[in-house]
């Protein structure tokens, strides 16, 4: 079966992961997008520590799971958002204000919402979690 999207799968693994109570769980293959994505949930404390192995291919990933995630997601096709619709889709994607992340890739780097409306910065949505 052809892999459509590599980001899709590795929250998919990791939420099925957390589910099942594992404490480590291995995300391959790699790419840069993935690692940006688990640098943004590793920030606000969703996930513990996270180690590339590097396999001469397309590398994995081995992350320590800490039990805060409820759920992640890809949003697909990656809709462009600008600052006034970033409310629209956050009322839509997350359970509540208090928390939860939508994660954008804009022109400054892959940032979680709150970041991309401190620096004024619209882009594209990558995915959610909480």
């Amino acid at each position: 079966m052809t892999r459509m999207s590599v980001l899709s799968d590795a929250l998919k693994t990791m939420s099925n992961a957390e589910k099942r109570g594992k404490r480590q769980v291995l995300v391959r293959p790699c790419s840069k997008v993935v690692i940006k994505f688990l640098r943004v949930m590793q920030k606000h404390g969703y996930i513990g520590d996270f180690e590339v192995v590097d396999n001469h291919r397309a590398n994995k990933i081995v992350v320590d799971l800490n039990g805060r995630l409820n759920k992640t997601g890809v949003i697909s096709p990656r809709y462009a958002v600008t600052l006034p619709e970033l409310e629209r889709w956050i009322i839509n994607l997350l359970p509540s204000r208090q928390f939860g992340y939508i994660v954008l890739t804009t022109s400054r780097g892959i940032m979680d919402h709150e970041e991309a409306r401190s620096k004024h910065v619209g882009g594209k949505i990558l995915g959610f979690f909480y």
